[in-house]
């Protein structure tokens, strides 16, 4: 498999719409369901990949191999037709075709089927190792469904977050707001709080007043929590569950 390795979910936003992105994704028009693939694909890609690589103790290639051939299917196969909103969440939905998939197909079939037709995904698996082999989860092959459940929803979490950034990032750029991103990446965003510059230093840094400092900020974290929340709102199915995962997952009451 290339290791071309790019994928441009995050780029494309998807369209102003009354329907969320689980909904789209099994409307009858081709261009609008292909959208909405593409925004769940952004959102489920690299949990589902970590997902493999713990659950079933797979090896680096063949969990990228089984993650393209998944992705493919549910995209030429319209599985997302058989998802019941009100049964369950979207994850956990994916995770249980993730279980049905990997159990019933051998790693000839995934050798076999390269090339000709088949769908080729351009995914960024070597990021999604390097954050795996970081984050170096506790979840043995033998853990319960309850807690790859959990480790899904963190995963979830953290890709819904790294688009949302991505997102952030090319909003400000394209206001002339590089300034108030810079600022955001670099006091929010800091992995450790003990290096992190206080606004003082911030704003001698960049040349601006602390009280510049202070509006930058607020601006980014305000912009942040709009875009996570429309993130959110497109892997949602209704107005109540997307309001529950706003308060479980972002911790706010949407307005």
């Amino acid at each position: 498999m290339s290791d071309d390795t790019r994928i441009g979910g995050s780029s494309g936003k998807f369209p102003v719409t009354r329907w969320s992105a689980v909904l789209a994704a099994r409307s009858g028009d081709p261009a609008e369901r292909s959208r909405a693939l593409e925004a769940i694909l952004a959102a489920y890609w690299k949990p589902i990949y970590k997902y493999i690589r713990l659950r079933f103790n797979k090896p680096n290639e063949d969990a990228k191999d089984l993650t393209q051939d998944f992705f493919a299917r549910l995209i030429d196969k319209d599985t997302l037709a058989d998802f019941d909103p009100q049964k369950a969440r979207l994850r956990t939905f994916l995770r249980v075709c993730v279980d049905h998939f990997v159990a019933n197909t051998v790693k000839a079939t995934h050798r076999q089927k390269r090339g000709g037709d088949a769908v080729h995904l351009s995914l960024d698996f070597p990021a999604a190792e390097a954050e795996l082999q970081r984050a170096k989860p506790a979840l043995a092959v033998g853990a319960s469904a309850e807690s790859f459940d959990d480790f899904l929803e963190k995963e979830f979490i953290r890709s819904l977050f790294g688009l949302s950034v991505t997102a952030l990032r090319e909003f400000c750029a394209s206001r002339g707001k590089r300034v108030h991103f810079q600022l955001f990446e670099l006091y929010d965003l800091a992995d450790d709080d003990s290096a992190r510059a206080g606004y003082a230093d911030l704003a001698k840094k960049f040349d601006i007043a602390v009280t510049d400092v202070t509006n930058y900020l607020s601006f980014a974290r305000r912009e942040f929590r709009r875009i996570a929340l429309e993130n959110l709102r497109e892997m949602t199915a209704s107005e109540q569950e997307f309001r529950r995962e706003a308060r479980a997952l972002l911790g706010v009451e949407p307005e």
